[in-house]
């Protein structure tokens, strides 16, 4: 996930319980990282996988009206 001035981080910390299956402190830990380094590893998938969280979390930012982005990179 990517950094933006306007989603709350209450949001992201939801969007990573909800769609990473992330505990309520693992969710905020990587909601900070995000905040501080701008961008934050939710987890290691097969490319399938990805997409598709990619896909819901895009979509449920959306429905939120948040500009949060979320994006899938090849792990090297």
């Amino acid at each position: 996930m990517l950094n933006d001035d306007y989603t709350p981080m209450e949001f992201v910390v939801v969007v990573l319980q909800e769609f990473f299956n992330k505990d309520r402190e693992t969710a905020t830990q990587i909601m900070l990282k995000i905040h501080l380094d701008g961008r934050g590893v939710c987890g290691v998938y097969p490319r399938d996988v990805a997409a598709t969280k990619v896909n819901q979390v895009m979509e449920a930012a959306v429905q939120a009206g948040h500009p949060l982005q979320c994006v899938s990179e090849p792990v090297e």
